[in-house]
Parts: C-alpha cells; sequence; structure tokens
C-alpha cells in the first residue's frame, strides 16, 4: 500500500527493481552468432543502444564500438498496408534487452534494476516516478518532472550498481533534460530508429537471426514433436529469418498439425496473393501475421479474434490492461463480431478470444501484474490498422475508448494500471483521430487529461490538454461544451506545469465568452475571473491580478454571501496578491477578517482556516510586525500538527516560516531549532533532493552564518548549490543568492 502524502518513508528492502521487464519468448535464443555481447559493451557507468540492423546497414559492429551514430534510415520506413516491402524488419531488441537485464539481476550484478517503456515523455516521467516510489519508499508529494529531477540527480550520486532500460524510445524529445547517467549505472535503450537515439550514444545494429539462430529457435519450439520440425531450415530461409516472422511460424506449428516443411508451402502460396494484390513483393512478418489470424480463427470460430486483435492494435501493445480487452465493451464489441458466446458469458469469450490470439503467436498475457498485461508488437499494430476497411476501424476505436473507460478505476492508484491506461488512450488518440470527436469529445480523453493532472504529469498533461482543446475547437466549436472543458483543464495544466503566461491567455479567453453567454454577473463568470487572477498572480502581473481579485471577490460576496465558501476563498486569493505586490496592510486587512469568517463558519482547525492563519503569519513577518508573526505561526504548526501530523508538508512549511520568525525577532537559537525540525521531516517526508527541502537547508546555513559557525554554514552552502544546480535551472536566483553568501563567508 502506497503511504499517504506527508507519511515517512518506508525503507526499501535491496535489491529493487521498478517496471515490468517483459518475458523471454519460448525458446530464446542468446543470439551467440549476431547479438552484441552487452556485459562487454555496457560496462558500468556507459550507455548503448540496440537499433534494427535495416536501421543501421553497412555500418556493423565498427560504428557503434567507434560511438558513431550509423546513418538514419530511408524514408517510407513504416508499411502503408501489410503487403509491401517497406514492412519494419524485426530483430528482437527488446527481447536481447529483456535477456541481459535478467541475467544481470539474476546473478546480483545490480541493486536497482528500472524498465521503462520510452514511447513518449508521460511513460518516461511516470516510470521514473515509480522507480523514485520504489528507491525511496516516499508517497509523491511534488511534480513527476521535480521527482525525476531527483532520481536523476541520485542515479549520478550512489554507489550502488544499477541498470536502466528505456525500451522502445521514439522521440528524442521525450529525454529532454531526462537522461539518466551515473558511475555506478549502466543505461540501454531500444529504438526501431537510429536517429531517435541521442548523440554520442554507441549504437548497436541488430539484424536477421543466423541460419543456425534461426533453426535453434524454431527446434526449441517444436521440441515435444520432431516431427514437426521436417524442412527447419528451408523455412527459416523462406522467412529471411526474421524473428518475428518466425515466432509467429513457430506458434502456429506447434499449435497445430503443420510440419514446417507444410507450413513453408502455406507461407509461400499466402506470399504470392498478397504480391499480387499490392503490386510489391511483401515482408516475411507480413505474411506470417495473416496465417496467424487464421489459426486463431479455427481456435475461436466466428470473428471474436480477428474483432479482438483490431482493439489491441488501436491502444499501446507494449502494456495493455487486461481488463479493458475483457470490459463490457469489448465483449460486446466481440458479439457483434459473430463470437460463438454472444448471448452467454461475453467476458469468458473475450478470454477465449484472448487465449487464441496468444497461442497464435500475436500476443503475449504476461501475469506479474495485476491486472495481468497484454503486449503486440508494436510492428504487427499499424499492420492490423491498414487491412481493417474504415468502418470496422471506426467500430474498433469507439469500443476500445468505451472499454478504456470502463476499465479505469474510480480511486487511481499510482503506477500500473494507470500508467498503461494513460498510454493506451495516448495510442487511441493517434490511431483514432477524428473518429474520438463523433457526437462530442469522448470521455475517455478527458479522463485520461484527468489523470496525467491527478499523477502529477504537468508537462505531458498541458500538451494533452492542449491538443484535445485545440481539437474540440475545430471539431465542435469553440461554444461547445467539451471545448470549454478542455480549456478550463488546459488553463489549470499550464499553470501547473509553470507556463503562467499561456494560461493567463487561456483563461482571458475563457472569462471573455463566458462573460458574452452567461453576462458579467453570473456565478461561473465571477469563478472565471478569480482563476484569472491567480494566473496573473503567478505571471506576476500583480496590478491587473489585484483588480481582478478584488472584482471576483466582491461579486462571489455579493452572489453567495460573504460567509460561503467560494468568497472565503477570493478574498485568500486576494490576500496572497497584495503581499506579493508588497500591499502588506491590505493582505493583513484581508487575512483578519477571512480568518474570523472562516472559524465562524468551518470551525479553527479546518485545513482551510489554518491556510489562512498561515496567510495571516506571512502577511505579518512581511509587514515587519515578526513578534505578532511567531505567535501565529507557533498556532499554526500546533494546530497543523495536532490534525494533520508533524510530518505534514504544510506542517513544514509552517516551522519553516517560524523559524523565519524567530530569526527576525532576534531570536537566534529558536529559529535554529525550529529549522532543524523542519529539514529533518522535510528530509523524511520529501527526500534530500526536493527542492523544498534543499530551500530549508539553505535557510539553515544563512542561520549558521548568522550565529557565526561559519563552517558548518560553508559546507552546507556548497553541498546546497551543488544539489540545486542539479534539479533547478541555473538562473534559479537561489543559487546566485547562496553563492553570495559563500563569497561573503570567504574560505576556510
Amino acid at each position: 500500500m502506497t503511504p499517504p502524502a506527508g507519511a515517512p518513508a518506508s525503507r526499501p528492502a535491496w535489491p529493487v527493481r521498478s517496471g515490468t521487464v517483459p518475458a523471454l519468448a519460448d525458446a530464446f535464443s542468446a543470439r551467440p552468432d549476431t547479438a552484441p555481447g552487452l556485459a562487454a559493451a555496457l560496462p558500468a557507468g556507459a550507455a548503448v543502444a540496440l537499433v534494427p540492423g535495416s536501421a543501421a546497414a553497412g555500418q556493423g559492429r565498427a560504428a557503434a564500438v567507434a560511438g558513431r551514430a550509423p546513418s538514419p534510415p530511408a524514408a517510407g520506413g513504416q508499411a502503408a498496408a501489410p503487403a509491401t516491402r517497406d514492412w519494419p524488419r524485426s530483430s528482437g531488441k527488446t527481447q536481447l534487452a529483456a535477456a541481459f537485464a535478467e541475467s544481470l539481476w539474476q546473478s546480483g550484478g545490480v541493486d536497482l534494476l528500472v524498465w521503462i517503456d520510452a514511447t513518449s515523455r508521460a511513460s518516461v516521467l511516470s516510470g521514473y516516478a515509480a522507480a523514485t516510489a520504489a528507491v525511496t519508499g516516499r508517497a509523491q508529494v511534488s511534480t513527476c518532472e521535480s521527482v525525476a529531477a531527483q532520481f536523476l540527480s541520485w542515479l549520478g550520486e550512489t554507489t550502488r550498481p544499477w541498470l536502466l532500460v528505456l525500451d522502445d524510445l521514439a522521440d528524442p524529445a521525450s529525454l529532454r533534460d531526462l537522461w539518466p547517467a551515473g558511475p555506478a549505472g549502466r543505461v540501454l535503450v531500444t529504438s526501431a530508429d537510429a536517429t531517435a537515439v541521442p548523440g554520442g550514444i554507441p549504437v548497436v545494429p541488430v539484424g536477421p537471426f543466423s541460419v543456425r539462430e534461426a533453426v535453434s529457435h524454431l527446434n526449441g519450439r517444436l521440441s515435444g514433436d520432431p516431427d514437426k520440425r521436417h524442412g527447419a531450415v528451408e523455412l527459416a530461409q523462406e522467412l529471411d529469418l526474421e524473428p518475428v516472422a518466425l515466432a509467429q511460424a513457430s506458434a502456429v506449428i506447434a499449435g497445430s498439425p503443420l510440419t514446417c516443411r507444410e507450413y513453408r508451402d502455406h507461407f509461400g502460396r499466402r506470399r504470392e496473393q498478397l504480391a499480387q494484390s499490392s503490386g510489391a513483393w511483401p515482408a516475411a512478418a507480413a505474411v506470417t501475421w495473416t496465417l496467424s489470424l487464421d489459426r486463431a480463427d479455427q481456435l475461436v470460430p466466428g470473428s471474436a479474434a480477428r474483432s479482438l486483435l483490431a482493439l489491441a492494435a488501436v491502444l499501446d501493445g507494449h502494456g495493455i490492461p487486461r481488463t479493458v480487452l475483457t470490459a463490457p465493451a469489448a465483449a460486446d464489441h466481440l458479439a457483434g463480431a459473430g463470437s460463438p458466446q454472444a448471448g452467454g458469458d461475453r467476458a469468458t469469450a473475450a478470454l477465449d478470444a484472448l487465449a487464441a490470439l496468444e497461442q497464435a503467436g500475436l500476443l503475449a498475457v504476461e501475469h506479474a501484474t495485476a491486472p495481468p498485461l497484454v503486449r503486440i508488437s508494436p510492428v504487427l499494430q499499424p499492420a492490423v490498422r491498414a487491412s481493417l476497411p474504415e468502418s470496422l476501424l471506426r467500430g474498433a476505436a469507439r469500443a476500445a475508448a468505451d472499454a478504456l473507460l470502463q476499465a479505469w478505476p474510480e480511486q487511481e492508484p499510482p503506477g500500473w494500471p494507470s500508467s498503461g491506461l494513460r498510454s493506451c488512450a495516448a495510442a487511441l488518440r493517434r490511431a483514432g483521430g477524428s473518429l474520438l470527436w463523433a457526437g462530442g469529445c469522448h470521455r475517455v480523453l478527458i479522463r485520461a487529461g484527468d489523470s496525467l493532472d491527478r499523477a502529477r504529469l504537468t508537462g505531458p498533461a498541458a500538451d494533452h490538454w492542449r491538443d484535445v482543446a485545440t481539437t474540440c475547437a475545430l471539431l465542435l466549436g469553440e461554444g461547445h461544451p467539451d471545448t470549454m472543458l478542455a480549456v478550463r483543464r488546459l488553463a489549470g495544466a499550464c499553470l501547473a506545469a509553470g507556463q503562467a503566461g499561456e494560461a493567463v491567455r487561456w483563461r482571458q479567453w475563457l472569462l471573455g465568452s463566458l462573460s458574452h453567454r452567461l453576462g458579467p454577473d453570473h456565478p461561473e463568470v465571477a469563478d472565471a475571473r478569480r482563476h484569472l487572477g491567480n494566473a496573473l498572480v503567478a505571471a506576476r502581473e500583480l496590478p491587473a491580478a489585484i483588480a481582478a481579485l478584488e472584482r471576483a471577490a466582491a461579486g462571489l460576496e455579493r452572489l453567495h454571501g460573504p460567509g460561503h465558501a467560494e468568497a472565503l476563498d477570493a478574498r485568500d486569493d486576494l490576500a496572497a496578491a497584495y503581499l506579493a505586490a508588497g500591499r502588506h496592510v491590505d493582505a493583513l486587512t484581508a487575512c483578519r477578517r477571512t480568518l474570523a469568517d472562516r472559524e465562524r463558519a468551518q470551525g479553527a482547525r479546518h485545513p482551510k482556516t489554518m491556510a489562512t492563519r498561515h496567510g495571516l503569519a506571512r502577511s505579518l513577518l512581511a509587514g515587519g510586525r515578526a513578534r505578532e508573526a511567531v505567535a501565529a505561526y507557533r498556532r499554526v504548526v500546533a494546530d497543523r500538527e495536532r490534525v494533520l501530523g508533524p510530518d505534514h508538508p504544510d506542517t513544514l512549511a509552517a516551522l519553516s516560516g517560524l523559524a523565519s520568525a524567530y530569526q527576525e525577532t532576534g531570536r537566534a537559537v529558536a529559529a535554529e531549532l525550529a529549522c532543524e525540525r523542519a529539514w529533518a521531516g522535510s528530509e523524511r517526508v520529501l527526500g534530500p533532493r526536493d527542492p523544498g527541502t534543499l530551500r530549508i537547508r539553505a535557510q539553515l546555513a544563512r542561520l549558521y552564518q548568522r550565529l557565526g559557525r561559519y563552517g558548518d554554514a560553508r559546507v552546507l552552502l556548497r553541498d546546497t548549490v551543488h544539489r540545486l544546480e542539479r534539479i533547478v535551472p541555473g538562473d534559479d536566483p537561489l543559487i546566485a543568492e547562496l553563492r553570495q553568501s559563500l563569497a561573503d563567508i570567504g574560505e576556510e
């Protein structure tokens, strides 16, 4: 169970692993002829990328050893239809990475193994957040971007050996400012495109099997019936030694009466048919998947297997929660396609279709996760989609969207399956296009955005809502309720991501639109004006912010009364704006009035009452009334300790403020004790690399300096500057301030 926010960390049991390493295929081959020796190519402190051999043709091992990236692949590398010579060649790079990771883990070569699907920035950030939770035992209380920066800092400093695998990297932008490195670690990347690998990373091409490896794979899969092996060499050569084609062929042969020779005959005839219909000679895997689908149809009569494969083809093949493929909408989709159990247990029919596809080599189901995880090759997915008529693709996309929504838990846990559901929604958005806007924006896109917001994936959330809002406006119109909803979410996501200027623009647009439709005195308009004021504060446009918040607070009081929760919230926001603008008297007046109203309406220890009292303490301190600030801060700390606990982040923030108030009154020893308590609690709850923790360290270092403890101050300042430089932008004003403090102290 994940501890609640503010709970102390539980010690992890080392060694630790995070993420789901794909299971090795039946009769997996270590590829002694064609695979790189990763143990030698990837020593501690190194990084290497595996790419398909066709993407690095002619470069060979020499390029990898020299650290030169191969030339990018020719244009048109992905098939528009299954029967084309441009079908992406499979190489088995993910299987090699999985085998290396498990070997290193089983041998005790690493204390930390992290596997991340690197298909998007959101999935990389989610993977770092999950790894951080596994390593620290702490619940996430800050943005994923902040957590990722702290995790990368830890990787760079730890002496524990670690391996981090970034599987199927699609875009180098996904790793912008997120590259892992450290003297104790290894980084292994797999990618279908060598140009997606960051510059300077050695690239190792992985091509097809050798004949010996291919025959060994077939013989291993068919060990239960040696007679099926007849013609194995010829079949391997006919399949162009492609790993995916061989895996699909061996799955069909192993589960049917066919021998290798008989399968080869079927394959040859099907290949000629596809070549005639497309005018191009198809790659082996463009043929074998159709034979595998035929076998699945034999195992489950009707079109259930095909329909389920279509659903899987529009989701994220790296990890589909099985609950999606067995949800009522998925079962109904199969029933509509003629499932033999349409009138009976539809969930059982979905499971039967899933088992048939797995037996035919088209899907893999891994039961190590809860719920089980379903994988489908990203090479296969576009071929399946291209084979579907438009009407069937539309039906599959809508059914997949409905099934995703049904499978999404109301109480969303961190990690899996939430991360998988978000990735599936993103994949469906790409595959389905405008299909998800028929009759309005499909609710699964709203749910996915809300999930990104809750997971504190601030950058990806802003990107998601920007895309949804733009598409809603284009397809549904600017005044459509779904467009308005998406813009609200977009403005909030931009604010959370630190994009205050864009948040202001969207909230201005929203306020104008609502005012035009509802009139200037409508409650929604007043609320929109309040949110605009908060965005203006974040953008440091303080006069405009105060004007907007004054009008919003007055409007909400007039509409709801002075003791209403929304009116009180608006007055708190206005007090914060006054404080930011240096209008301390106005801030104090607003805080005192709101505090009195909150105590009457909500009680002295309601969380919002305590937050208002905290604002009062800050205003007193900023206005030079330090003694009164001490009393206010002490009350806030005491109340929060009783209600929230001593290690809650809000309690620690109040304790840090109390230390500042003590310092202003000349009570340096009391300030030191309060600051040390805040620092210790913040390290327990947030971690030693959290920006909030480091700011408390900086505060303590300045206290040491004031007390004449120059040696302690110097050590703490240097370490704090070093850590801040690794996790916040270099132009952060606190870094400059601490460097100046170091200069003032001087050398030993």
